[in-house]
């Protein structure tokens, strides 16, 4: 099986070869020392400011979204949103839920939010953004610096959710003046999923441990506090965090945050130019495209959910389809996870032999 979905995407053997042992006990010295070290490195790779923290959060990436805003915004609050697709979206149901008034942000399809957009928002008393930046569903890539730009001008605190984009496209946290950044384990950390993650500024630590919660398991009050010792306040997905370490290292040794992402980058232009050299019937639809995937729509008219079932049941290639109104008109290519040119290469073959039984 050959997997381009953006996650789960394929493991290192080494990351593999730890799921398959024994789970070990964790409210252990030893497992604290890993903790600690997964804290620091994940800090190194966001570029977060020293004093930053981490919670790791047994639960999908969502799980971390529902937990930051929770945690950091109040009914006082009113933030905006960036809403371009289904999991910025998620954002939008998130503050629904918990009654924390916001404002609506809709980028135009396929596109970044623009200049003129935020500027109508200046100096209008908002205290908070947020922003899906790698909106996945349809492979766009949100221009963080003019978020960052704007944030800073109106003091309005920054949570950015990089569960599809951290490791995969340049960002400075500290830089970027972002005061939450959340990710997750089976994107490109390249693991199995259950653990999400949340890098908390020094601003965002006060703003939790300042606010009252009303949320047990999603307490990073709780979390910060335990996390002081290198544990969580209950029982982790031990076995992910152990293959997040090896992860980890893994790009430490390979030289670090940047290279990685520029390895990303590299099998994304690979994978685009070989579509345009093989003239296959693909328009790419983003104008502003991530490193992690390329979202395609059939020029022919097929179906995109067709083309990902035939992949899938008969070249065993996993791709990322679409749904609701999206499913038929366009699916997705992942350039995350332990990939190689060569991979691409395969793909490529079978998008060509598809062509030739007119299937494409």
């Amino acid at each position: 099986m050959l997997n381009f979905t953006v996650g789960p995407v394929m493991f290192s053997d080494e990351v593999r070869a730890i799921g398959a042992e024994q789970v070990p006990y964790f409210r252990t010295p030893e497992f604290s020392k890993i903790m600690f070290e997964n804290e620091q490195l994940v800090k190194k790779f966001a570029k977060a400011e020293a004093d930053a923290r981490v919670c790791f959060m047994t639960g999908s990436g969502t799980a971390s979204m529902e937990a930051a805003v929770i945690n950091i915004f109040t009914k006082k609050d009113n933030v905006l949103v960036i809403d371009g697709g289904s999991f910025s979206h998620r954002f939008v149901e998130i503050l629904e839920i918990h009654e924390i008034p916001y404002t609506l942000i809709k980028p135009e399809f396929g596109c970044s939010v623009t200049e003129n957009q935020l500027g109508s928002f200046e100096g209008k008393g908002y205290t908070g953004l947020l922003v899906n930046l790698n909106e996945t569903s349809i492979g766009v890539l949100y221009d963080i610096k003019l978020i960052s730009d704007f944030c800073k001008r109106n003091n309005i605190f920054l949570m950015v959710d990089s569960i599809s984009s951290f490791l995969c496209d340049p960002f400075d946290m500290a830089e970027l003046d972002v005061q939450v950044m959340i990710t997750g384990s089976q994107k490109a950390l390249a693991c199995p999923p259950g653990i999400s993650l949340i890098v908390l500024s020094e601003k965002a630590v006060e703003r939790v441990y300042s606010n009252k919660s009303k949320t047990m398991y999603l307490d990073l009050k709780r979390a910060l506090k335990d996390g002081e010792r290198g544990q969580t306040p209950f029982t982790p997905a031990v076995g992910t965090l152990l293959q997040i370490n090896q992860r980890l290292k893994e790009i430490a040794t390979g030289g670090g945050v940047d290279k990685e992402v520029a390895r990303v980058g590299n099998l994304a232009g690979y994978f685009r130019r070989k579509i345009k050299e093989h003239n296959l019937p693909f328009e790419i639809i983003s104008k502003t495209l991530p490193n992690s995937v390329t979202p395609l729509s059939p020029a022919s008219g097929k179906s995109a959910y067709d083309i990902f079932t035939v992949l899938k049941d008969e070249y065993q290639i996993w791709i990322c389809p679409n749904g609701g109104s999206l499913k038929d008109k366009m699916f997705r290519v992942g350039h995350i996870g332990s990939l190689e040119e060569m991979d691409f290469d395969v793909l490529i073959s079978a998008f060509q032999d598809m062509q030739k039984r007119g299937l494409l």
